[in-house]
């Protein structure tokens, strides 16, 4: 019988910083680690990805998703940081925006486009990381620095002051609006974090998400769905 290697999936400790319990003192973050087998592209993800658009073609606007709670939590982080919400818009909403002005969602892969579901499903703006290209074994959530330096993917050098960032030992990693270009998934990525930024605290949606994320994992990517920590 053929033996496959099988690697270890490590724990990451997540740190909440004061700067993030200040502006938000309701946070819940929900961290999924799982190992995984990625493919370049899931027919049946994306039959899923199109039913959810025409549902919230036909329920939704451009406006009115603002309005829910996971969305419009994560905006009112950014204006209290000190972002503009509608210049550096939270992926979450951006991805919904899309939906809803009828422009075809960007396909990258299996496991990017899942995580996008998963976001656009509840509306919170979700990390997904290659997890054995963190520098360190700790992440800290705090704020983003004046010329502090950040390559978005696929998006080039970007300014990061006032948006809530998550960072390795080397530097930062992911905000709500776009993930690092160091630490992305890729059609070779075993070993997944993805990271569910409850910025209006409800615990039962933020659960709701991972545990959808997990269900994802299960049907779409070779996994038994990994595990769940919260972290405040």
């Amino acid at each position: 019988m053929e033996v496959k290697e099988v690697k270890e999936i490590r724990s990451v400790k997540i740190i909440v910083s004061q700067e993030i319990e200040q502006v938000c003192p309701g946070f819940i973050g929900a961290a999924v680690e799982a190992q995984v087998t990625n493919t370049p592209y899931c027919e049946e993800l994306w039959k899923e990805i199109h039913a959810l658009g025409e549902e919230y073609r036909a329920t939704l606007t451009t406006e009115s998703i603002k309005q829910l709670s996971a969305i419009e939590a994560t905006r009112r982080v950014y204006k209290v940081c000190g972002k503009d919400p509608s210049r550096y818009r939270p992926a979450a909403e951006a991805l919904m925006r899309r939906m809803l002005q009828g422009k075809e969602l960007y396909q990258i892969d299996t496991l990017v486009d899942l995580i996008n579901l998963a976001s656009i499903r509840f509306g919170y703006s979700i990390g997904g990381f290659d997890a054995d290209k963190f520098h360190g074994d700790t992440l800290t959530l705090g704020v983003g620095k004046k010329d502090e330096p950040y390559e978005g993917i696929g998006r080039g050098l970007i300014n990061i002051e006032g948006l809530p960032v998550y960072r390795d030992a080397t530097g930062g990693v992911g905000t709500p609006t776009s993930d690092h270009e160091r630490t992305k998934i890729d059609i070779h990525t075993t070993h997944l974090l993805t990271l569910v930024n409850g910025y209006d605290g409800n615990e039962e949606q933020v659960t709701a998400n991972a545990q959808f994320i997990q269900s994802l994992l299960r049907k779409y990517c070779n996994s038994d769905g990994g595990t769940v920590t919260f972290y405040r």
